[in-house]
């Protein structure tokens, strides 16, 4: 199903209620209220049942939320119900720990392929990865592949997009220091995490 006019921030919210939600079942919890959500997640109520509200009526008055239904119904709006396979250019520091990163199975997000320019990092292995020469990117059609992940430097970033594009890729996570452009069908999302630090120090109390 195709969701229409629903605001950015509140997919942005999804994942966030979906950790928490998983984080519940792990602990044995079968349902939760929109209250002890909210406490638990860091958010308000209100906002959480604004959220829900836009795809449906997913609790019940008086006893709240079916924590596993709504964590399967969560999933399938995020269309994280099938697995995601992705594709990772850049195999540096960064790129290395994000092939070491446990956490994308939680999502069912699986980092398939990897690709590098330096070729004393071409033909190695993580976790089971083989390392490819970026020059067989176009690899990616043929796998079906249409996430891409870029850990590469900045000044690379934007040939590396280009090159993801044209491959077949239409969800870009860019960890690279810079914005890149891309055709309208694709979505690209952006972490700086040296811009999000920078905001830190403001909401910080002065000596």
């Amino acid at each position: 199903m195709r969701y229409h006019r629903i605001p950015d921030e509140t997919i942005r919210r999804l994942p966030i209620y979906l950790r928490g939600l998983l984080f519940l079942l792990e602990r044995g919890r079968k349902s939760v209220s929109s209250r002890d959500l909210a406490e638990f997640i860091g958010t308000y109520p209100w906002q959480i049942r604004k959220d829900f509200s836009y795809f449906g009526d997913f609790g019940v008055r008086g006893v709240g939320y079916d924590i596993e239904k709504l964590a399967k119904e969560i999933k399938r709006i995020l269309k994280l119900d099938v697995i995601q396979k992705a594709a990772l250019v850049g195999v540096g520091n960064l790129g290395s720990a994000v092939l070491a990163y446990p956490g994308f199975a939680i999502y069912g997000f699986d980092v398939a392929v990897a690709f590098d320019v330096d070729p004393k990092k071409v033909g190695k292995k993580i976790k089971d990865i083989v390392i490819k020469d970026v020059s067989n990117i176009q690899v990616l059609k043929k796998r079906k592949i249409k996430l891409g992940i870029i850990a590469v430097p900045r000044q690379a970033a934007q040939k590396t997009a280009d090159e993801l594009v044209k491959a077949g890729i239409t969800g870009i996570l860019n960890f690279s220091p810079c914005y890149v452009t891309v055709p309208k069908k694709v979505k690209v999302i952006t972490i700086d995490i040296a811009m999000d630090l920078a905001r830190l120090p403001y909401y910080m109390p002065t000596n």
